[in-house]
C-alpha cells in the first residue's frame, strides 16, 4: 500500500484521516494524492421549465438570476477547494511528507472515482463528512458508495485519532479476509504491533477453528506471532466486545463475508462495525 488516495471535504473527520495517513507515512514510504471534488455547477443549474406558470419574461429574468448565482457559487467552490487542499498540503509538509499530489475535480465523486483509484493501492476517507452532525447515526453517503464500488482496500477513519498499538483482523475465511491475511504477512509496518486474529463461531465450530488455524499458520510463516481467539455469539456483538475488552486500536476485515445475499451493499457485519466503530477500519475486497 505505497500509493494512497485520500478523499477530503475539509471536515473534522477528514482531518482525522490526515492523522492516520501521517501515522502510516512514519512506518512505510508512501506517495499520497489528496482529492477534493466539487459539485458540478452545470448540473446544479438545471431546472424545470416554469415559463408557462410565471410568464416568459419573468421566467427569463429568474433564469438569468439563477445563472448568476451558480456562477458565484462555482467561484466560491473553487476558493473552498483551494483552501482545503492547501491546508492538507501544509499539514503533511509539517510532518515531512512531501511526496504529495493535490487533485481538485468537479462532478460526481463516484463517476470520477474509478479512474482516480486505478493508480492507487489504498483509499482513505472519513467515516462521515460535512453533514456529520445532522446524521450522527449514519455513515456518510459517499463512504457507502465508495466502499460498495471500490476495487481497492478502503481505510475508513473515525471521529478521533488515537495511537495504534493493537491491530485486530476479524477473520471468517472468505476471499476478502484471505487477501487481508496475505497483506498482513508481507507488510513490515505491522511487525512491532500486537496482532489479534479473531474468528466468530456462528454455528460450525470445526469450520471456525479451521479458519483460525489457517490464518495463524500463514502469519507464523511470516515470522508474526498473532494472538488467536475463537469467539462465540452474534458476530457484531462478539467483535465489538472483544475490541473494547482488549483495547484494539485498528480493525481489519472483509467488506463482504460468505453470505453476500444477506446484504448486497456491504456485508451486514461490516456495515454494523463501521457504524459503531470508534477505531479505524480497513476493508478488503
Amino acid at each position: 500500500m505505497k500509493k494512497i488516495l485520500l478523499c477530503t471535504d475539509g471536515s473534522p473527520y477528514s482531518w482525522v484521516s490526515y492523522q492516520y495517513v501521517a501515522w502510516l507515512a512514519k512506518r512505510i514510504d508512501i506517495t499520497l494524492e489528496v482529492l477534493y471534488v466539487s459539485d458540478d455547477p452545470a448540473k446544479a443549474a438545471k431546472t424545470n421549465d416554469w415559463s408557462g406558470n410565471i410568464g416568459i419574461d419573468s421566467y427569463q429574468k429568474l433564469l438569468n438570476e439563477m445563472v448568476e448565482l451558480e456562477s458565484a457559487k462555482a467561484k466560491l467552490d473553487q476558493k473552498k477547494a483551494k483552501i482545503i487542499l492547501q491546508e492538507a498540503k501544509q499539514f503533511f509538509s509539517d510532518r515531512n511528507l512531501d511526496n504529495l499530489k493535490l487533485t481538485h475535480e468537479t462532478g460526481d465523486l463516484i463517476d470520477l472515482f474509478h479512474d482516480l483509484e486505478r493508480n492507487n493501492d489504498l483509499i482513505v476517507l472519513g467515516k462521515r463528512g460535512e453533514n456529520a452532525n445532522r446524521a450522527s447515526q449514519h455513515l456518510g453517503v459517499n463512504l457507502e458508495r465508495i466502499v460498495r464500488s471500490s476495487h481497492k482496500p478502503c481505510l475508513v477513519t473515525p471521529q478521533k485519532f488515537q495511537p495504534v498499538e493493537r491491530i485486530m483482523l476479524a477473520y471468517d475465511g472468505g476471499k476478502s479476509c484471505q487477501n487481508a491475511v496475505r497483506y498482513l504477512a508481507r507488510e513490515a509496518f505491522i511487525k512491532d504491533l500486537q496482532l489479534h486474529i479473531v474468528t466468530v463461531d456462528t454455528g460450525n465450530q470445526e469450520k471456525a477453528i479451521e479458519h483460525l488455524e489457517s490464518a495463524n499458520n500463514l502469519l507464523q510463516q511470516a515470522n508474526l506471532k498473532p494472538i488467536c481467539l475463537l469467539l462465540h455469539g452474534t458476530p457484531e456483538l462478539a467483535l465489538e466486545e472483544y475490541i473494547t475488552a482488549q483495547n484494539i486500536d485498528f480493525l481489519i476485515m472483509g467488506a463482504y463475508g460468505h453470505n453476500r445475499i444477506r446484504q448486497m451493499i456491504i456485508g451486514s457485519t461490516t456495515a454494523q462495525m463501521l457504524r459503531n466503530s470508534h477505531i479505524p477500519v480497513i476493508l478488503f475486497r
